[in-house]
């Protein structure tokens, strides 16, 4: 196991390493359990049953070819996602994993309109795994959101 200490300073770290210890230290959540930052491992299944979700309601739903299936389960996906997030600050694959939502306050964006924002994003792909050190992607840093564990 690493110790803590060894990934304060050093050789060829900034000043802003000082401050960190684990992720989620820097916006002041715990390192493990409740209200800590999931690991990607955890937000993949969660993106993965979503997706399945969405990609079942379409089948259901619609008499559709390849390209246009693919066209509206991401819309189905995007629909799905902003409405849970504003309604409960999870969707289905987050729940089902112990993951939601939350805003961290470095945005007024009103939460409805954060939650667009964030999915929007989270559709284009590259902004989601474009993350820093807390394993904050683009998406969330927009949104001023953040996950969490349940």
């Amino acid at each position: 196991m690493e110790d803590k200490g060894a990934r304060r300073g050093g050789a060829g770290t900034g000043a802003e390493d000082v401050d960190y210890l684990y992720r989620g230290n820097r916006l002041g959540l715990p390192e493990k359990g409740s209200g800590s930052i999931p690991g990607v491992g955890r937000r993949l299944v969660a993106l993965i049953l979503d997706w399945i979700l969405a990609l079942a309601i379409v089948r259901l739903l619609f008499d559709l070819d390849q390209a246009d299936q693919a066209n509206v389960t991401l819309l189905v996906f995007a629909l799905l996602t902003v409405v849970l997030l504003t309604l409960f600050g999870s969707t289905v694959g987050k729940r089902i994993v112990g993951i939601r939502v939350a805003a961290t306050g470095e945005r007024s964006l009103p939460w409805p309109v954060a939650m667009l924002a964030r999915t929007l994003l989270l559709c284009l792909v590259i902004p989601a795994v474009v993350y820093d050190r807390d394993q904050r992607g683009l998406h969330d840093r927009v949104a001023g959101t953040v996950s969490l564990r349940f």
